[in-house]
């Protein structure tokens, strides 16, 4: 696949939701709101989208983040957001996605290169950095569907940026 389409992936285009337009208008009373059958509020989800993706360029950058023992570690400690930060998470959002769009447009051989492992679990799947981008692209448009259901089901589909209403 082209590096067009992976940063196109990454910003919702085609099948995916944009997941910037998913937050981006969304006050952080509803944000840290839980709905029943979601196990998580939208400003989990944006939070353990955050955490991955950080992780993820920390590897990318050559560091050896620690891997978390659960996946609970990956959410935030505290149930909810107060609106500064959520503002906070929405924004890191925005600067992560620009982070890897751009490493979604070096070259072949920058996309080939090997990313250290970290952890056990990096050993089982491929290692190079447009395998890493593929992953966050699946990771992240995973949980944006979760954040337009949990929209849906709130009343407040679809976002000011757009969404399918079909």
């Amino acid at each position: 696949m082209s590096s067009r389409a992976l940063t196109e992936l990454l910003h919702g285009k085609g099948a995916h939701a944009d997941p910037v337009a998913c937050v981006e208008d969304l006050s952080a009373e509803l944000a840290e709101r839980h709905v029943e059958g979601f196990r998580h509020s939208i400003a989990q989800l944006v939070f353990h989208m955050n955490y991955w993706m950080d992780y993820e360029l920390r590897r990318i950058r050559g560091k050896r983040p620690p891997y978390p023992e659960h996946n609970s570690e990956s959410f935030p400690i505290t149930p909810s957001m107060n609106p500064e930060e959520w503002d906070r998470t929405r924004t890191h959002l925005v600067t992560l996605l620009a982070d890897f769009a751009n490493l979604a447009n070096s070259s072949q051989q920058e996309l080939d290169r090997q990313i250290e492992t970290v952890h056990e679990g990096d050993k089982k799947v491929a290692g190079t950095l447009e395998a890493v981008l593929w992953q966050m692209v699946a990771h992240n448009s995973y949980h944006t569907g979760q954040i337009a259901m949990i929209r849906r089901t709130l009343g407040a589909w679809p976002p000011r940026g757009g969404g399918d209403t079909w």
